[in-house]
Protein backbone atom coordinates (compact mmCIF):
# COMPACT_ATOMS: atom_id res chain seq x y z
CA UNK A 1 0.00 0.00 0.00
CA UNK A 2 1.20 3.17 -0.99
CA UNK A 3 0.27 6.68 1.74
CA UNK A 4 -1.02 9.48 -0.15
CA UNK A 5 -0.89 12.54 1.10
CA UNK A 6 -3.13 15.24 0.02
CA UNK A 7 -2.56 19.12 0.84
CA UNK A 8 -5.13 20.47 2.80
CA UNK A 9 -7.38 23.38 1.02
CA UNK A 10 -8.83 27.04 2.58
CA UNK A 11 -12.69 27.48 1.97
CA UNK A 12 -12.42 29.45 -1.06
CA UNK A 13 -12.91 32.98 -0.23
CA UNK A 14 -14.60 36.35 -2.16
CA UNK A 15 -13.72 39.56 -3.34
CA UNK A 16 -15.40 42.26 -0.91
CA UNK A 17 -17.42 44.26 -1.93
CA UNK A 18 -15.55 47.48 0.10
CA UNK A 19 -13.31 47.20 -2.77
CA UNK A 20 -15.89 49.41 -4.87
CA UNK A 21 -14.81 52.10 -2.77
CA UNK A 22 -12.43 52.94 -4.91
CA UNK A 23 -14.91 53.86 -7.57
CA UNK A 24 -16.47 56.23 -5.57
CA UNK A 25 -13.75 58.36 -4.87
CA UNK A 26 -12.07 58.28 -8.11
CA UNK A 27 -15.49 58.88 -10.63
CA UNK A 28 -16.14 62.16 -7.99
CA UNK A 29 -12.70 63.30 -8.78
CA UNK A 30 -12.74 63.07 -12.48
CA UNK A 31 -16.05 65.02 -12.02
CA UNK A 32 -14.77 67.66 -10.53
CA UNK A 33 -11.63 68.11 -13.11
CA UNK A 34 -14.55 68.16 -15.71
CA UNK A 35 -15.33 71.00 -14.31
CA UNK A 36 -12.44 72.43 -13.73
CA UNK A 37 -11.72 72.22 -17.21
CA UNK A 38 -13.95 74.66 -17.92
CA UNK A 39 -13.71 76.88 -15.10
CA UNK A 40 -9.48 76.86 -15.42
CA UNK A 41 -9.14 76.95 -19.21
CA UNK A 42 -7.10 73.25 -18.31
CA UNK A 43 -7.19 70.56 -20.74
CA UNK A 44 -10.33 68.25 -20.69
CA UNK A 45 -8.06 64.96 -21.28
CA UNK A 46 -7.33 65.12 -17.56
CA UNK A 47 -10.63 64.77 -16.40
CA UNK A 48 -11.86 62.44 -18.75
CA UNK A 49 -8.68 60.43 -18.15
CA UNK A 50 -9.66 60.33 -13.91
CA UNK A 51 -13.01 59.19 -14.79
CA UNK A 52 -11.55 56.33 -17.23
CA UNK A 53 -9.67 55.26 -14.56
CA UNK A 54 -12.77 54.64 -12.54
CA UNK A 55 -14.78 53.23 -15.22
CA UNK A 56 -12.30 50.65 -15.84
CA UNK A 57 -11.61 49.62 -12.38
CA UNK A 58 -15.51 49.30 -11.68
CA UNK A 59 -15.62 47.36 -14.72
CA UNK A 60 -12.80 44.98 -13.32
CA UNK A 61 -14.42 44.49 -9.91
CA UNK A 62 -17.80 44.05 -10.99
CA UNK A 63 -16.59 40.88 -13.37
CA UNK A 64 -14.16 39.70 -10.30
CA UNK A 65 -17.17 40.55 -7.87
CA UNK A 66 -19.53 38.21 -10.05
CA UNK A 67 -16.86 35.74 -10.70
CA UNK A 68 -16.20 35.29 -6.91
CA UNK A 69 -19.80 34.61 -6.03
CA UNK A 70 -20.07 32.02 -8.51
CA UNK A 71 -16.69 30.65 -6.72
CA UNK A 72 -17.91 31.09 -3.26
CA UNK A 73 -21.26 31.97 -2.82
CA UNK A 74 -21.06 31.41 1.16
CA UNK A 75 -18.47 33.31 1.81
CA UNK A 76 -20.69 36.48 -0.21
CA UNK A 77 -23.61 35.82 2.02
CA UNK A 78 -21.88 35.65 4.82
CA UNK A 79 -20.27 39.06 3.88
CA UNK A 80 -24.70 40.04 3.00
CA UNK A 81 -25.60 39.06 6.74
CA UNK A 82 -22.10 40.41 8.83
CA UNK A 83 -23.21 43.03 11.44
CA UNK A 84 -21.31 45.56 10.43
CA UNK A 85 -20.15 44.68 7.31
CA UNK A 86 -23.38 43.54 6.13
CA UNK A 87 -24.28 46.96 4.38
CA UNK A 88 -20.85 47.28 2.25
CA UNK A 89 -22.85 45.28 -1.14
CA UNK A 90 -24.71 48.75 -1.68
CA UNK A 91 -21.24 49.75 -3.08
CA UNK A 92 -22.32 47.67 -5.74
CA UNK A 93 -25.14 49.97 -6.87
CA UNK A 94 -23.65 52.98 -5.71
CA UNK A 95 -20.39 52.49 -7.69
CA UNK A 96 -22.73 51.79 -11.02
CA UNK A 97 -24.77 54.94 -10.80
CA UNK A 98 -21.90 57.22 -10.45
CA UNK A 99 -20.86 55.72 -13.85
CA UNK A 100 -24.09 57.46 -15.42
CA UNK A 101 -22.58 60.61 -15.49
CA UNK A 102 -19.30 59.12 -16.44
CA UNK A 103 -21.16 57.70 -19.83
CA UNK A 104 -23.21 60.28 -20.25
CA UNK A 105 -21.45 62.61 -22.41
CA UNK A 106 -20.90 59.77 -25.00
CA UNK A 107 -24.29 57.70 -24.95
CA UNK A 108 -27.82 58.79 -23.12
CA UNK A 109 -28.67 55.54 -23.93
CA UNK A 110 -25.94 53.52 -22.03
CA UNK A 111 -26.12 55.75 -19.13
CA UNK A 112 -30.16 54.54 -19.15
CA UNK A 113 -29.02 51.35 -18.96
CA UNK A 114 -26.66 52.21 -16.01
CA UNK A 115 -29.08 54.11 -14.32
CA UNK A 116 -31.67 50.94 -14.78
CA UNK A 117 -29.39 49.07 -13.22
CA UNK A 118 -27.99 51.21 -10.21
CA UNK A 119 -31.31 51.68 -8.81
CA UNK A 120 -32.32 48.38 -8.99
CA UNK A 121 -29.78 47.12 -7.12
CA UNK A 122 -29.94 50.13 -4.84
CA UNK A 123 -33.50 49.88 -4.08
CA UNK A 124 -33.57 46.12 -3.50
CA UNK A 125 -30.64 45.68 -1.47
CA UNK A 126 -32.07 48.97 0.56
CA UNK A 127 -35.30 47.49 1.19
CA UNK A 128 -33.69 44.13 1.66
CA UNK A 129 -31.17 45.08 4.35
CA UNK A 130 -33.28 47.98 6.01
CA UNK A 131 -36.42 45.32 6.40
CA UNK A 132 -33.92 42.59 7.85
CA UNK A 133 -32.57 45.25 10.89
CA UNK A 134 -36.52 45.94 11.63
CA UNK A 135 -37.51 42.81 11.74
CA UNK A 136 -34.64 41.29 13.20
CA UNK A 137 -32.83 44.05 15.13
CA UNK A 138 -29.81 45.34 15.65
CA UNK A 139 -26.45 44.82 18.06
CA UNK A 140 -25.50 48.48 19.08
CA UNK A 141 -22.29 47.53 19.25
CA UNK A 142 -21.96 46.12 15.83
CA UNK A 143 -23.31 49.61 14.46
CA UNK A 144 -21.49 51.31 12.38
CA UNK A 145 -21.47 54.49 9.65
CA UNK A 146 -21.69 51.73 7.05
CA UNK A 147 -25.05 51.50 7.97
CA UNK A 148 -25.30 54.82 5.65
CA UNK A 149 -24.47 52.80 2.43
CA UNK A 150 -27.88 51.31 1.62
CA UNK A 151 -30.24 54.36 2.48
CA UNK A 152 -28.30 57.52 2.56
CA UNK A 153 -25.30 57.22 0.00
CA UNK A 154 -27.35 55.08 -2.50
CA UNK A 155 -30.64 57.51 -2.17
CA UNK A 156 -28.36 60.64 -2.90
CA UNK A 157 -26.34 58.65 -5.68
CA UNK A 158 -29.56 57.79 -6.96
CA UNK A 159 -30.84 61.32 -7.00
CA UNK A 160 -27.77 62.43 -8.51
CA UNK A 161 -28.40 59.84 -11.56
CA UNK A 162 -31.32 60.88 -11.94
CA UNK A 163 -30.16 64.78 -11.93
CA UNK A 164 -27.88 64.35 -14.66
CA UNK A 165 -30.61 62.12 -16.93
CA UNK A 166 -32.70 65.30 -16.53
CA UNK A 167 -35.61 64.17 -14.27
CA UNK A 168 -35.27 66.31 -11.33
CA UNK A 169 -38.40 65.65 -10.25
CA UNK A 170 -37.73 61.75 -9.59
CA UNK A 171 -34.02 62.94 -8.26
CA UNK A 172 -35.81 65.03 -5.67
CA UNK A 173 -37.29 62.24 -4.46
CA UNK A 174 -34.51 59.99 -3.58
CA UNK A 175 -32.98 63.06 -2.28
CA UNK A 176 -35.51 63.28 0.43
CA UNK A 177 -35.32 59.77 0.90
CA UNK A 178 -31.67 60.17 1.20
CA UNK A 179 -31.70 63.66 3.45
CA UNK A 180 -34.03 62.25 6.12
CA UNK A 181 -32.44 58.78 5.99
CA UNK A 182 -28.92 60.64 7.30
CA UNK A 183 -31.10 62.93 9.70
CA UNK A 184 -32.07 59.85 11.64
CA UNK A 185 -29.32 58.07 11.50
CA UNK A 186 -26.53 60.60 12.09
CA UNK A 187 -27.29 60.58 15.88
CA UNK A 188 -27.17 56.52 16.72
CA UNK A 189 -23.44 56.93 14.22
CA UNK A 190 -22.18 59.60 16.37
CA UNK A 191 -22.86 58.07 19.66
CA UNK A 192 -21.39 54.70 18.36
CA UNK A 193 -18.27 56.54 18.02
CA UNK A 194 -17.87 58.47 20.70
CA UNK A 195 -18.10 55.24 22.97
CA UNK A 196 -14.56 54.91 22.33
CA UNK A 197 -14.32 51.55 24.64
CA UNK A 198 -16.20 50.11 22.28
CA UNK A 199 -15.35 51.33 18.95
CA UNK A 200 -12.67 48.53 17.90
CA UNK A 201 -9.26 50.55 15.54
CA UNK A 202 -10.61 48.31 12.85
CA UNK A 203 -13.24 49.89 11.77
CA UNK A 204 -12.01 53.60 12.10
CA UNK A 205 -11.76 54.13 8.66
CA UNK A 206 -15.27 53.16 8.19
CA UNK A 207 -15.73 56.74 9.77
CA UNK A 208 -14.75 57.87 6.31
CA UNK A 209 -18.25 57.42 5.76
CA UNK A 210 -19.74 58.81 8.27
CA UNK A 211 -18.03 62.41 7.05
CA UNK A 212 -19.45 61.82 2.92
CA UNK A 213 -23.17 62.87 3.33
CA UNK A 214 -23.25 66.75 3.72
CA UNK A 215 -20.57 66.88 0.86
CA UNK A 216 -22.41 63.92 -1.53
CA UNK A 217 -25.93 65.44 -0.85
CA UNK A 218 -24.57 68.63 -1.75
CA UNK A 219 -23.31 67.41 -5.05
CA UNK A 220 -26.05 65.54 -5.80
CA UNK A 221 -28.27 68.67 -5.42
CA UNK A 222 -26.47 70.53 -7.91
CA UNK A 223 -27.53 68.14 -10.67
CA UNK A 224 -31.18 69.08 -9.70
CA UNK A 225 -30.54 72.73 -9.74
CA UNK A 226 -30.23 75.26 -12.09
CA UNK A 227 -28.76 77.65 -9.96
CA UNK A 228 -26.61 77.06 -6.75
CA UNK A 229 -29.03 78.05 -3.95
CA UNK A 230 -27.80 78.60 -0.09
CA UNK A 231 -29.20 75.21 0.79
CA UNK A 232 -25.93 73.66 -1.51
CA UNK A 233 -23.27 76.57 -0.06
CA UNK A 234 -24.81 75.45 3.64
CA UNK A 235 -24.09 71.32 2.86
CA UNK A 236 -20.66 72.09 1.65
CA UNK A 237 -19.87 74.24 4.83
CA UNK A 238 -21.10 71.00 7.06
CA UNK A 239 -18.84 69.20 4.43
CA UNK A 240 -15.85 71.43 4.87
CA UNK A 241 -16.40 70.72 8.89
CA UNK A 242 -16.47 67.31 8.86
CA UNK A 243 -13.36 67.05 6.58
CA UNK A 244 -11.35 69.41 8.66
CA UNK A 245 -12.40 67.20 11.62
CA UNK A 246 -10.99 64.35 9.95
CA UNK A 247 -7.86 65.71 9.89
CA UNK A 248 -8.14 66.85 12.80
CA UNK A 249 -8.22 62.70 14.02
CA UNK A 250 -6.15 61.83 11.68
CA UNK A 251 -3.24 60.23 14.01
CA UNK A 252 -6.56 57.97 15.69
CA UNK A 253 -7.94 57.39 12.53
CA UNK A 254 -4.58 56.08 10.90
CA UNK A 255 -4.78 53.10 13.65
CA UNK A 256 -6.10 50.54 11.29
CA UNK A 257 -3.54 49.23 8.75
CA UNK A 258 -3.99 50.19 5.52
CA UNK A 259 -6.32 48.75 3.79
CA UNK A 260 -9.16 49.26 0.82
CA UNK A 261 -11.35 50.48 3.59
CA UNK A 262 -9.40 53.80 3.38
CA UNK A 263 -10.56 54.69 0.47
CA UNK A 264 -14.14 55.12 2.37
CA UNK A 265 -12.24 58.60 2.94
CA UNK A 266 -12.44 60.00 -0.95
CA UNK A 267 -16.27 59.74 -1.50
CA UNK A 268 -16.19 63.02 0.83
CA UNK A 269 -13.21 64.62 -0.16
CA UNK A 270 -14.28 64.54 -4.03
CA UNK A 271 -17.60 65.03 -3.26
CA UNK A 272 -16.43 68.87 -1.64
CA UNK A 273 -13.91 69.51 -4.68
CA UNK A 274 -16.71 68.66 -7.26
CA UNK A 275 -18.89 71.34 -5.27
CA UNK A 276 -16.11 73.83 -5.00
CA UNK A 277 -15.49 73.67 -8.50
CA UNK A 278 -19.03 73.95 -9.50
CA UNK A 279 -19.90 76.95 -7.13
CA UNK A 280 -16.79 78.86 -8.21
CA UNK A 281 -18.11 78.50 -12.17
CA UNK A 282 -21.37 80.08 -10.41
CA UNK A 283 -18.98 82.76 -8.84
CA UNK A 284 -20.11 82.17 -5.61
CA UNK A 285 -17.53 84.33 -3.86
CA UNK A 286 -16.07 82.08 -1.35
CA UNK A 287 -15.87 79.12 -3.56
CA UNK A 288 -13.67 81.27 -6.36
CA UNK A 289 -11.30 81.08 -3.82
CA UNK A 290 -10.93 77.94 -2.54
CA UNK A 291 -11.66 76.08 -5.63
CA UNK A 292 -8.43 75.12 -6.81
CA UNK A 293 -6.50 74.17 -3.51
CA UNK A 294 -9.57 72.13 -2.50
CA UNK A 295 -9.31 70.47 -6.03
CA UNK A 296 -5.48 70.41 -5.54
CA UNK A 297 -5.33 68.32 -2.35
CA UNK A 298 -8.16 65.81 -3.05
CA UNK A 299 -6.09 64.88 -6.25
CA UNK A 300 -3.03 64.82 -4.14
CA UNK A 301 -4.84 62.68 -1.30
CA UNK A 302 -6.56 60.30 -3.94
CA UNK A 303 -3.38 59.92 -5.71
CA UNK A 304 -1.26 59.11 -2.43
CA UNK A 305 -3.98 56.32 -1.81
CA UNK A 306 -3.80 54.78 -5.59
CA UNK A 307 -0.21 54.14 -4.72
CA UNK A 308 -0.56 52.91 -1.49
CA UNK A 309 -2.64 50.12 -2.48
CA UNK A 310 -0.74 49.71 -5.98
CA UNK A 311 2.11 49.17 -3.51
CA UNK A 312 -0.30 46.89 -0.65
CA UNK A 313 -1.51 44.43 -3.79
CA UNK A 314 1.88 44.24 -5.19
CA UNK A 315 3.05 43.21 -1.41
CA UNK A 316 0.06 40.83 -0.71
CA UNK A 317 0.57 39.31 -4.27
CA UNK A 318 4.10 38.99 -3.75
CA UNK A 319 3.80 37.13 0.04
CA UNK A 320 1.31 35.05 -1.60
CA UNK A 321 3.95 34.11 -4.28
CA UNK A 322 6.70 32.99 -2.06
CA UNK A 323 4.22 31.03 0.10
CA UNK A 324 3.51 28.94 -2.86
CA UNK A 325 7.25 28.83 -3.57
CA UNK A 326 8.61 27.85 -0.02
CA UNK A 327 5.58 25.54 0.76
CA UNK A 328 7.16 22.20 1.94
CA UNK A 329 6.34 19.10 -0.47
CA UNK A 330 4.30 16.35 0.67
CA UNK A 331 6.58 13.61 2.15
CA UNK A 332 7.74 10.96 -0.36
CA UNK A 333 4.84 7.82 -0.10
CA UNK A 334 6.57 4.55 1.48
CA UNK A 335 5.81 1.16 0.22
CA UNK A 336 3.74 -0.44 3.03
Amino acid sequence: MSDISCPVTNPPRSLAAANFSMVLGLAGLGQAWRAAAVLFDIPRPIGEAVVGLAAAIWAVLLVAYAASALRAPAAVGAEFRHPAQGATPALLGIATLLMVPAVRPYSAMAAGILLVAGVSWHLLFAMWHSGLGWRTGRDPRSLSPTVYLPTVAGNFTSSAAFGVMGWPNIGWCFMGAGFFSWLALESLILQRIWDSDTFPAAQRSSIGIHLAPPAVAGASWLTLVTTPDHWVVMLWGYGLFQLALGCRLVGWLREQPFSVAYWSYTFGVSSTAVIAVKLALAGVPVAVHVAAPILLLATLFEGYLLARTLLHGARTLWAAVRSDVIRPSAPPSSAG
